[in-house]
This record gives structure tokens, C-alpha cells and sequence, in this order.
């Protein structure tokens, strides 16, 4: 029962401060996480010895750490949202165990990810478009083996953020993750310029960031405060998993979905590339594989900020489902699809007013006018429709939160793999390589009109009350509420 009491604030306090507890260092963790490929990928086209081509490398490595990602965040983030229900309910024995057996399961996944990457990195790199020409390949395998050589402490650290979390210490989350990538900053230039490492600096400074991340973890896993770990936490139990890996396994599809995604997106893009009477030519082929990576990765810094947001509330939801508290389930949902809708609108603005200034950060200087020329196209067309991406992302993050799997998932492969897939396919049929840029906000459109039919169930289910009437229908004070 001293378990339970220690997180009953979470029933208590006022959703806007929570909300501002929970998603504001969520966030950040996040867009630290985010920005680990991100910096790499700065510098590395900055280094005139790299450039577009190390650019292009970076891209077709980025989705094989996703998939990292994906079993990461199914293991911590449905630990997360079970041990979060669980302490709402006052059931203190199965929060401890669920951690241990996270912990366990996190460590045996990493190593057979790792192993799976060194022997068949060949096949794996192909199928990602890393032979668009031989200096891109080369690139790609340097920078591939010395990400992989960190996968184990990768993982271990995205899996426990969550759980930390869930313990009731979103600040300490973002310090672990902080530090990591503070590290990934200074070591970056260092490696890459004054000491030439090229596409192995960038990996190494980015794996140094990765295991001071997992070893602050394991300092909290010795220290929690909600939940006390013992030796009888760690023992595998098989029942346990199952309900655990439920609720996160809308967290890996929506990661490995987003894989696939890729895959089709830069397969795709290196095919029609290749028709193309510019980046037909050898010397400009990297260009648009090397500048959708870019443009991805500012969509990845924007919705992040977007999970960010609605995973924070995970143990809010978690809790106050647990505590029969429907109500202010309900008013957190509001205000979580606001918040998202304004997040999204605020990355539109960016890449619609200033697609110049950002690509300028990506080398845009030493490359030649084709690079401006499609970064600034890209980003205008393909991120267009962010706005309703952020709101697809929080409607799927919050449905997970309240323990519909099954709904959360299917908007989640609706976008990612139906939409995701077909679409970037389908499209450049009839508009050449523009029709993959037009897929992307296509498939964000398309999505949204399916999130909308599971948000307007989503509050028949919390109550009868609307969107407006839900946002400000309860009024709470610290220690009490009052209606």
C-alpha cells in the first residue's frame, strides 16, 4: 500500500501542472534522443571530406537504429503504462516484478539485435538504399558497424527512460538522456574535424553518449522510489511479460512500422532518382536520399515534441484509469489534442517560411544549387500537413494509455504501413520523384480521418460530456477537487 500512496498525486493535483511535470522532461528526453542522429548528421555534412554522400550514409543507417528503438520502447513504454495502472490500483507486487522483468528481457533483446546487424550488415544496408554509389556504401558500413557496437546500451537506456518515468521521476529521465547527448555534442566536432575520423567519429561520440545514458539508468534502478527492486524482481516470469508487452507493443509498431515506411520512401527514392535527368547524373545520385534524411529528421525533432507530450501523460492516464477516475482522463485528452494541434502548426510555420535557413544548417554551402533546390521543395511538400501528423501521433499514444491496444494499433499501421507504404509506391508512378513528397502529407490526411473516429469514441467512452465541456468541467485544487 506505500507504494500506491507515494504516486496518489497524480489523482490529486491539477492536469495542467501534471501535464507540465510529466511532458515537459518527456519531451525533452526526447528531442535529446532525436537529436543524437541529428547532430551526427550536422556535423557530418558540414566536414567537406563527407558531405552529401556521408548525409546519404546517415539516412540509410537511421532506420536500423529505429528498429532498436521499436523493441526499446515496446519493452519501456508498456512497462511503463502496466506499472503506472498497477500502483493506481495499489498492486505493488506486480510493479516491481515488471521492471525486473523488463530490465532482463531489454538486456537478451539488445544482444541478439547487435548480433544480427554485424552478421548480415550487407543485405541490411542494401535493402536501405546504401548502394546508391560506392562512396555512400562506404560510409554507411563504417558508420554502421561502431552505431551497432553500442545498440546494447542504446536500447537499455531508451527501455528504462520510461520505467524511470513511471517511478515518479520524469526529471531524472531527461538528466540521463541529457548527459548522453551533451557528450554527443562535444565529442562530434572533435572526432570529425580536428581528428579526422570521419563516419567513425560521428559513431563513436554517439555510443560514448549512449553508455553514460544506460549507466546513470542503472544507478536509478538501485535508488527507485516508488517501486524497491529485490533480487526476486528479475526472475522471468512468462504471464507477467504477456501483460506488460501488450500495452507497449503499440509503441514497436508504430517504430517498426515507421521502418517500413522508410524503407519503401528511400527504395523509392533512390529508383526515381535515378530517372531523374539530374540526379540521374553519378555525381548528384546521393542528393535526394541524403536530403529526405534531412527532412526527416526535422519532421523526428517535431514529433517528438508531439510523444513527448502524450507519452508524459501515460502515467497520469495510467494512474487515474487504475483510480476509476475517468473524468479527468477525459479533460487530459482535451487538453492533450490542443497542445499537439499547436505543436504541429508551430513546425508547419518553420519549414513553409524558412526551408533555406534550414537546409543551410545541413552544408547547403558546400553543395551544389540541385541540393538547395530540393531540400527547399522537400520540406515545403512533404511536412505540410504536420499539424494533423502531431494529432495522429497523440491519438495513438493516448489510446495506448488507456489500455486499448487494439484501436491505438490500428491507427498506428493505418499510417505507417498502409498509408506509409502504399502511397510513396503509388504516387511516383504518375509524378516522378515529386510523388513521394506528396505522399507523406497524403498519408497524413488519410489518417486523420480514421484518429477522428476513435477520438469522438474515445470520449463516448470517458463520458458524456464533449471536447469543450470536458475542458473546463472540473475544477481541482491541490490535496482536494470540487466540482
Amino acid at each position: 500500500m506505500e507504494q500506491a500512496q507515494t504516486n496518489d498525486f497524480l489523482e490529486r493535483e491539477s492536469l495542467g501542472k501534471l501535464m507540465g511535470k510529466y511532458a515537459v522532461p518527456c519531451v525533452i528526453s526526447l528531442l535529446v534522443a532525436a537529436l543524437y542522429n541529428i547532430v551526427d548528421q550536422i556535423f557530418i555534412a558540414n566536414a567537406s571530406y563527407l558531405g552529401s554522400y556521408g548525409n546519404a550514409a546517415n539516412t540509410v543507417v537511421f532506420p536500423l537504429t529505429v528498429v532498436a528503438l521499436a523493441i526499446a520502447v515496446m519493452i519501456g513504454d508498456g512497462c511503463c503504462a502496466f506499472v503506472s495502472i498497477s500502483l493506481g490500483a495499489g498492486n505493488a507486487e506486480d510493479a516491481h516484478r515488471s521492471i525486473g522483468n523488463a530490465v532482463v528481457l531489454c538486456i537478451l533483446c539488445s544482444i541478439l539485435v547487435t548480433a544480427a546487424y554485424l552478421i548480415f550488415m550487407e543485405p541490411i544496408l542494401t535493402a536501405f538504399g546504401g548502394k546508391v554509389n560506392e562512396e555512400t556504401y562506404a560510409c554507411a558500413q563504417e558508420y554502421f558497424f561502431w552505431i551497432t557496437l553500442g545498440i546494447p546500451f542504446y536500447m537499455f537506456g531508451q527501455a528504462m527512460n520510461p520505467i524511470i518515468r513511471s517511478d515518479g521521476s520524469p526529471k531524472f529521465a531527461m538528466f540521463s538522456t541529457l548527459i548522453g547527448a551533451v557528450a554527443n555534442i562535444i565529442l562530434d566536432p572533435i572526432f570529425i574535424f580536428p581528428l579526422g575520423m570521419g563516419m567513425m567519429g560521428a559513431a563513436v561520440a554517439t555510443v560514448i553518449g549512449q553508455i553514460l545514458t544506460a549507466v546513470l539508468s542503472i544507478w536509478y534502478l538501485c535508488h527507485m522510489k516508488a517501486v524497491k527492486l529485490s533480487r526476486k524482481s528479475f526472475g522471468l516470469w512468462g504471464s507477467l511479460m504477456k501483460r506488460f508487452l501488450v500495452l507497449g507493443i503499440t509503441s514497436f509498431l508504430s517504430q517498426i512500422s515507421l521502418v517500413i515506411s522508410m524503407a519503401a520512401v528511400q527504395n523509392m527514392c533512390t529508383k526515381y532518382a535515378a530517372l531523374d535527368p539530374v540526379f540521374g547524373q553519378a555525381e548528384y545520385s546521393q542528393i535526394p536520399l541524403a536530403v529526405l534524411g534531412i527532412v526527416m529528421k526535422f519532421f523526428q525533432i517535431a514529433i517528438s515534441v508531439a510523444v513527448g507530450i502524450a507519452a508524459g501523460c501515460i502515467p497520469i492516464v495510467g494512474y487515474n484509469i487504475g483510480a476509476g477516475r475517468k473524468d479527468r482522463a477525459k479533460s487530459l485528452f482535451s487538453y492533450l489534442l490542443i497542445t499537439e494541434a499547436v505543436v504541429g502548426l508551430i513546425a508547419t510555420l518553420i519549414v513553409e517560411l524558412l526551408p533555406h535557413q534550414l537546409i543551410g544548417i545541413f552544408g547547403a554551402a558546400n553543395e551544389s544549387a540541385y541540393y538547395t533546390d530540393f531540400a527547399v521543395r522537400s520540406f515545403r511538400i512533404y511536412l505540410c500537413m504536420m499539424i494533423l501528423a502531431t494529432v495522429n501521433k497523440g491519438t495513438f499514444i493516448f489510446l495506448q494509455a488507456l489500455g486499448r491496444a487494439v484501436a491505438s494499433t490500428i491507427v498506428s499501421l493505418t499510417r505507417e504501413i498502409i498509408f506509409g507504404v502504399a502511397l510513396p509506391i503509388i504516387f511516383p508512378i504518375f509524378f516522378g520523384l515529386d510523388g513521394l513528397l506528396y505522399s507523406f502529407p497524403a498519408a497524413d490526411i488519410l489518417t486523420f480521418v480514421i484518429a477522428l473516429l476513435f477520438i469522438c469514441q474515445t470520449y463516448r467512452s470517458l463520458g458524456s460530456s464533449g471536447p469543450a465541456r470536458a475542458q473546463g468541467s472540473i475544477t481541482r485544487k491541490r490535496g482536494g477537487i470540487s466540482k
